[in-house]
């Protein structure tokens, strides 16, 4: 179960605590709004793509969408996400609980801009009923991310 190895990884730093478990589903970004308790822009969510053979991750603001010539102009290839099945195999955490935390040897990981206009948002945890809450400093440094990038549209019009 993937929320384990997330846990797993935050216990290393003491912070397996912050993991918030919710009741309900948590699985998109208006579900986990209401489950923590938050707008949904405020969501951190992580969107699966595949550039050449490499498998990435862009957590991006929820209230955001890819921008399909910003991510050509940053990736020089067009925007595919990965399918259901890749998800788990390629990232190792299933859709509804794809986080940038403990994932799969190779999996590079970005944060779009359109996260830094808050203190901070929430992830997923590792499975589709959970959160944690990261300031962007802890994302940055909890995701182990390449890199800020610009590739989303939709949430500073």
């Amino acid at each position: 179960m993937s929320i384990e190895r997330v846990k797993e990884y935050f216990r290393q730093y003491g912070m397996e605590d912050k993991i918030m478990e919710f009741e309900m589903s948590s699985a998109t970004v208006e579900l986990a709004a209401e489950a923590v308790g938050c707008e949904p822009a405020r969501i951190a969510k992580t969107l699966s793509f595949k550039v050449g053979e490499t498998p990435i991750l862009i957590v991006a603001a929820g209230d955001a969408k890819v921008d399909n010539p910003k991510y050509k102009a940053q990736f020089r290839t067009k925007a595919k996400m990965l399918g259901k099945d890749e998800v788990t195999a390629l990232i190792g955490h299933a859709v509804g609980g794809v986080c940038p935390f403990a994932v799969n040897g190779g999996v590079e990981v970005y944060l779009d801009e359109s996260l830094r206009r808050f203190e901070s948002v929430y992830p997923a945890a590792g499975s589709g009923n959970s959160a944690i809450q990261m300031t962007m400093a802890d994302l940055e440094k909890y995701s182990g991310s390449s890199q800020w990038i610009d590739v989303c549209k939709g949430w500073n019009e």
